[in-house]
């Protein structure tokens, strides 16, 4: 069993070098905070069908980090392409980018199970699914890659530090005494918002 507090970081496998050192600063951000990150396929393996192996995994975890990686790019495309249903039209989506069927498979069973759920969408990927704003009812952050500044040291990726707590919380209430506080963590109540993505019986278990 890991040492550390047992958290799903879910990503596609990164296609570009920028996106390959993101997450491995973020596995070491975590890590060196007392949370063991698992990712099936890269530090925990299974012989069984894909989706039984990730709710295993899940069922071990005290939260669900999704990273919603660029992966497919929509040079010239349309939504709704041809559309004969009264008030729908045809959409553009032009210059688009699409993410990893698994970067909605995953939260979602996630959240089903009452785990405490963090998304982080690269800037440029199609926000629909379950990383259309609202649909898990808390904030998304958008990271953009190609810019020149440093997201993990931003005050946005501090706020969302909180996720620790959460997760931490969901642990003790697993049974385990939970040692790694975070400290100086803005009050922005990430949170309260990752919370509110957790079913309401969900919530009397990890309270």
């Amino acid at each position: 069993m890991p040492a550390g507090i047992s958290i799903f970081l879910s990503y596609p496998k990164p296609c570009f070098a920028a996106q390959k050192e993101f997450i491995g600063r973020v596995r070491e951000y975590l890590e060196q905070r007392g949370f063991q990150p698992r990712t099936l396929g890269v530090t925990d393996y299974d012989m069984d069908a894909p989706l039984k192996a990730i709710r295993r995994l899940m069922l071990e975890s005290n939260g669900l980090i999704t990273v919603a990686f660029r992966r497919t790019f929509v040079e010239k495309g349309t939504a709704q392409f041809r559309s004969d249903v009264e008030n729908l039209k045809e959409t553009p989506i032009d210059g688009k980018w699409l993410t990893t069927p698994w970067a909605h498979i995953e939260p979602a069973m996630a959240y089903q199970l009452g785990l405490p759920i963090l998304i982080f969408r690269e800037r440029g990927v199609m926000d629909d699914g379950i990383l259309e704003r609202g649909v898990a009812g808390l904030y998304m952050p958008e990271f953009d890659l190609d810019s020149t500044g440093d997201y993990l040291g931003s005050a946005e990726w501090g706020c969302h530090r909180q996720v620790g707590g959460v997760c931490q919380g969901r642990r003790r209430a697993k049974g385990h005494a939970a040692d790694v506080i975070l400290s100086g963590t803005p009050r922005l109540s990430a949170c309260s918002q990752i919370g509110s993505a957790v079913p309401p019986d969900a919530r009397e278990r990890t309270s």
